[in-house]
């Protein structure tokens, strides 16, 4: 028995990692109630403008990336992402939702949109930054 240390890490490896944890997982969590959710916003020849992605996970929306190209910021698209999300989460039975950003992005939006400062971590990813993580009961 070894153990490795790389920074290459092959998608054997992580299917291998995560089946394992999910293999335990599943004694505690229904993993029926887990699933991705989209939600984007594309001109009229189909490119991205703008998208959301989450996870669901049991009770819980989490928020994994948002993003607003530069020419829609500030026009409220990044709330109807939040809102079709939200809406869409709460159908598939969520009732909370959690979101992480750094300082350098989206704090202030996110308060905005009802949610609440629950940690930050300060110096992450880097001295001078802080990560924040949310909250909002759905």
């Amino acid at each position: 028995m070894t153990i490795s240390v790389t920074e290459t890490i092959t998608e054997q490896d992580q299917q291998q990692l995560l089946a394992g944890l999910g293999d335990y997982n599943r004694q505690f969590i229904e993993s029926a109630l887990w699933g991705k959710i989209g939600v984007f916003k594309r001109d009229g020849q189909g490119k991205q403008l703008a998208g959301l992605i989450a996870s669901k996970k049991g009770n819980w929306l989490c928020i994994d990336f948002l993003w607003v190209s530069d020419s829609l910021r500030a026009s409220g698209v990044g709330t109807d992402l939040m809102y079709a999300a939200e809406q869409h989460a709460r159908i598939k039975g969520c009732r909370y939702a959690l979101v992480d950003t750094f300082s350098f992005q989206a704090l202030p939006f996110y308060q905005k949109n009802g949610y609440q400062l629950q940690m930050s971590l300060d110096n992450f990813p880097s001295d001078g930054q802080q990560r924040h993580y949310l909250k909002k009961t759905l």
